[in-house]
């Protein structure tokens, strides 16, 4: 049985500048941003120190072997056959996800989304000038999963691809492979792209399993795009580097049409602990997934006793939470005062899209300590 990772002590927490301990006063509880709260996996650790030690800052090379070691993890992980001709590197996953759909879509035209979802997904049309039409996840007592029937219909209307978040970020749902099977279906009926956000993949919870979308059918690898990162699972957000997979000739020249500035802007320190982290970080990463599942089921029963009424799924893969507070009657903005008056951050609900309104996402990666404190805080305003 795999021993659960441990946090860092609070103090040490508290003394990194990143976004989730820097935005807020130290009397605040940060459970918002999707950072975790754990040392670097070894090998990581390692591999930088030794980068900084001989002054390794440049830029990234031509060729580096992070497509064969990302490969070989998805290999190990999902028995996925990558060729590593068809992985390119990039800055992080939203610019990944901005260059495809101004390589695949117009300005103007129509891009899918599924709320309740990622709000840089609604965000990234700015960019690209695309209008998105929204398409809610149906809620049931399953779970979530996506609206295929309405999915269909934007196509028909003239949506040319969709933005597909697996595992689903903020419920944490790992889609189904014939789900992923019937979307491909879809797309490839009306001449559509799916670009599929998968950077929540390493972190299945114990007894779920996360399907690439390009191995679900023939037609996901023709329509299909994977966005990848070691970003998510290891914490390297702020070292700059995700990757596009693709499996078919058709996507890969769009990929390979991208311009070369967008590789270009892959960090070096990224390269480098992606690679760290695919080829020797799946002890750490198996450790992980044991805090997070044991996290999860704690969560579940902080809730039940200090928030009667707030209703969570606990999802397949991460470590978001998507909780349902409409029961409480705080409104459509809980966490605003949550943070008012609990001194507990988290993402509002509403930031996912209208379907949000009463929810707010909880980001449980982090000590046991420290998820019980904030929802005892919580909870001390149920009344």
């Amino acid at each position: 049985m795999t021993t659960p990772l441990d946090a860092l002590p609070l103090d040490t927490l508290r003394r990194r500048s990143s976004t989730k301990w820097a935005t807020h006063p130290h009397d605040v509880l940060p459970l918002f941003v999707a950072e975790t709260d754990f040392a670097l996996a070894e090998p990581i650790e390692r591999t930088l120190a030794e980068a900084l030690r001989i002054g390794d800052t440049g830029y990234v090379p031509p060729k580096t072997r992070y497509p064969e070691a990302f490969a070989g993890f998805a290999d190990r992980h999902w028995g996925w056959q990558v060729d590593p001709a068809r992985v390119r590197t990039t800055c992080d996953v939203m610019m990944g996800v901005a260059e495809l759909i101004r390589a695949t879509a117009q300005p103007g035209e129509k891009v899918v989304i599924t709320s309740p979802v990622y709000p840089p997904f609604f965000d990234v049309h700015d960019e690209s000038r695309t209008q998105a039409v929204d398409v809610p996840l149906l809620r049931d007592k399953e779970g979530w999963s996506l609206d295929l029937e309405n999915i269909e219909r934007a196509f028909a209307e003239g949506a040319v691809a969709i933005l597909l978040c697996n595992p689903h970020n903020p419920t944490g749902t790992a889609h189904s492979r014939e789900t992923l099977a019937e979307l491909a279906r879809i797309a490839d009926r009306h001449g559509a792209v799916v670009i599929s956000d998968e950077i929540h993949a390493p972190l299945a919870m114990p007894g779920a399993s996360f399907t690439p979308f390009l191995t679900a059918s023939s037609e996901a690898e023709q329509v299909g795009v994977s966005v990848q990162s070691a970003s998510k699972a290891f914490n390297l957000a702020g070292l700059k580097c995700a990757h596009l997979v693709t499996a078919s000739d058709r996507m890969t020249r769009i990929v390979q049409d991208i311009p070369m500035e967008v590789e270009w802007r892959t960090g070096l320190f990224g390269i480098q602990a992606g690679i760290a982290a695919f080829e020797e970080g799946d002890a750490w990463l198996d450790a992980l997934v044991a805090r997070l599942a044991s996290n999860q089921t704690l969560l579940v029963d902080l809730l039940a006793e200090h928030v009667p009424g707030a209703v969570y799924e606990p999802g397949d893969a991460g470590f978001l939470a998507w909780v349902d507070l409409n029961l409480l009657g705080w409104g459509d903005a809980p966490a605003q005062r949550i943070l008012d008056e609990a001194r507990v951050a988290l993402v509002p609900g509403l930031s996912f899209g209208q379907a949000g309104a009463g929810f707010a996402r909880i980001n449980y990666g982090t000590g046991p300590e420290i998820l019980t404190e904030a929802i005892e805080r919580i909870g001390r305003l149920v009344g």
